[in-house]
C-alpha cells in the first residue's frame, strides 16, 4: 500500500490532535475564556492610557479576541467549531464585521488529525489490518471540516473512494460543547442577555447528533440519489455499505472544482451553478419536504466540462412537515405579488411571531421577509452581483434587533431553511450570478 504523506511544513502546521474527553475539551474552552478576559483588560488599559473611556463591548470585540476564539474552536473541532461556523454565517446582524470575518475562517480552516489518531479511528471502524483492503490510501486529507476529514483511497477491487472519517469523540462531546460555547458567548457578552436561545440550542444539538451519524447520512444520500435519479444536471456520490460505519462514510470519489472557484469562470457557468442550486431548493421544500440545510460552499463542486453540479454532503439533511412547506409556498407566492397581508398569515403559520409582539415589530419582520423575497418578485433575470441583497438582509436584521429590540429565536425549521436560502444568496453574490429566480419559483410546481 502506498501513502501520500507530506513533509511540507505548512501542512504539518495544519495538523493537530483532536482533544477528547469532556475535561480536556472544557479546559480548552476555559483557557479561551481566560484569554478573552485578558484581552479585554489589555485593550481597556490601552484605551484608558489614551484618555478614552472604553465601553465593555469595545474592549471585548477586538480582532485579538476574535482570533483567540477562532483559533481555539478550530483546534477543538466537533460541535464547538460547528457553533462558530454557524455564527459566522447566521449572526452577521449580531456581531461586528471583524468578528464574523475571523469566524468565517472556521468554514475552511479546520486542522486535520495526526496520522496516529487517524489510524486509531480507522482501526476502531474496520479493525486491525484495515490497510489490506486498499491498494492505495492517501493519509493527507483532501478536505478537513468541523466533524471529520475526507481521504482519497483505491481499493484492491478497483474502486476509487472518498472516505469521510469522523474525529474521535465528536458524538460524545456534542451536548457539552454546545452548552460550554453558548455559556462562554453569553458570559462574554457576544449574545444579548435578553435572547432566549435554549430551544435553538436543543435543536442545534439534535441536528449535530444527526450530522455525526454517518450511517444516517448515507441513508439520506441514497434518498437524494433516488429523488434525483432522472436528473441529468446533478452528480451524487454512490455509498459503499461494506466500508461505511457510524464514524466512516465510504463513497465513490467524484471530481469537479469547488463551487467558489467559479468566481472567475464564464458568466454562463456561474449563472447555471446558482440556478441549479436555487431550483433544487424549491424542489426540496415543495416536492421532497427534505432539505439539505447546510449552505457551506464546500458541499458543492461544479464540473465545467459536463456543466453538472456535484452534491457532496448530506449530514445536515432535515425533513420538513407539509404544513411548513405549504406556509413557505404561501409566503413566497405573496412575496412575488407584494401581498403583505398573506405574508403576515404565512408567518403566523410558520410560528414566527410571539404572542406579545408589537405591531411595529411585526411589520419590521414582514419588511425583512419582503426583502428576502425580492429575487422572487423581480421580473426577469435577477443580478445578485449588483443587488447587494445579502448585505441588505443583514442590515434589516440588525435594524430589527437593535432599533425594534426584537430579540426572538425563530422556529428551528425556519432558522435552518433561512440559513440555507441565505447561503445561496451569498453564493449568488460571490459569483455575481444572474438568475431568473421568479421563473424558477413559478416553474417549481404547485405546492404539495
Amino acid at each position: 500500500m502506498s501513502t501520500n504523506e507530506s513533509d511540507n511544513n505548512s501542512k504539518k502546521n495544519n495538523t493537530s490532535a483532536v482533544p477528547s474527553g469532556r475535561l480536556s475539551r472544557f479546559a480548552k474552552l476555559g483557557s479561551l475564556a481566560t484569554g478573552v478576559a485578558g484581552g479585554m483588560l489589555a485593550e481597556g488599559a490601552r484605551q484608558i492610557a489614551k484618555g478614552n473611556r472604553p465601553k465593555a463591548s469595545d474592549m471585548l470585540l477586538t480582532p485579538g479576541n476574535a482570533k483567540r476564539i477562532a483559533d481555539q474552536l478550530a483546534q477543538l473541532r466537533g460541535a464547538a467549531m460547528k457553533v462558530g461556523q454557524i455564527m459566522s454565517m447566521d449572526t452577521g446582524d449580531l456581531l461586528p464585521k471583524e468578528m464574523t470575518d475571523i469566524l468565517a475562517r472556521l468554514r475552511s480552516d479546520a486542522k486535520s488529525m495526526p496520522l496516529s489518531q487517524l489510524n486509531t479511528v480507522l482501526e476502531a471502524g474496520w479493525g486491525k489490518g484495515w490497510n489490506l483492503k486498499f491498494k492505495q490510501f492517501s493519509f493527507e486529507p483532501v478536505a478537513a471540516a468541523s466533524i471529520g476529514q475526507v481521504h482519497s483511497a483505491h481499493t484492491k477491487d478497483g474502486r476509487h473512494l472518498a472516505l469521510k472519517v469522523q474525529y474521535p469523540d465528536v458524538r460524545e462531546s456534542i451536548d457539552s460543547d454546545v452548552d460550554n460555547v453558548a455559556t462562554l458567548l453569553r458570559v462574554s457578552g457576544f449574545i444579548p442577555k435578553t435572547l432566549d436561545f435554549k430551544p435553538l440550542l436543543e435543536e442545534a444539538k439534535q441536528q449535530l447528533h444527526t450530522e455525526a451519524d454517518y450511517e444516517r447520512e448515507a441513508t439520506y444520500l441514497k434518498r437524494y440519489r433516488e429523488l434525483l435519479a432522472d436528473e441529468t444536471d446533478f452528480v451524487l456520490p454512490e455509498v459503499y455499505d461494506d466500508l461505511t460505519t457510524s464514524n466512516i462514510l465510504a463513497m465513490s470519489f467524484v471530481g469537479g472544482a469547488p463551487i467558489e472557484t467559479l468566481e472567475h469562470a464564464p458568466q454562463e457557468d456561474r449563472d447555471r451553478a446558482v440556478s441549479l442550486l436555487i431550483s433544487l431548493l424549491f424542489r426540496e421544500i415543495f416536492e421532497f419536504q427534505l432539505i439539505q440545510t447546510d449552505p457551506n460552499f464546500a458541499n458543492y463542486h461544479y464540473d465545467s466540462e459536463t456543466k453538472k453540479l456535484i452534491l457532496l454532503d448530506f449530514g445536515a439533511t432535515r425533513e420538513y412537515p407539509i404544513d411548513i412547506a405549504d406556509a413557505y409556498h404561501q409566503m413566497m407566492t405573496a412575496g412575488t405579488q407584494g401581498d403583505r397581508e398573506s405574508m403576515h398569515l404565512a408567518a403566523d403559520k410558520i410560528g414566527f411571531f410571539e404572542k406579545d409582539i408589537k405591531p411595529e415589530q411585526r411589520e419590521a419582520v414582514i419588511d425583512l421577509f419582503e426583502t428576502a423575497c425580492e429575487p422572487l418578485a423581480y421580473e426577469g433575470v435577477y443580478d445578485f452581483g449588483q443587488a447587494q441583497i445579502a448585505e441588505r438582509i443583514r442590515d434589516a436584521g440588525m435594524k430589527l434587533s437593535m432599533e425594534q429590540e426584537y430579540w426572538h429565536t425563530p422556529p428551528a425549521d425556519a432558522l435552518f431553511l433561512h440559513r440555507k436560502l441565505g447561503g445561496l444568496y451569498l453564493l449568488g453574490v460571490k459569483l455575481k450570478a444572474r438568475v431568473d429566480v421568479r421563473g424558477l419559483f413559478l416553474g417549481s410546481g404547485k405546492k404539495p
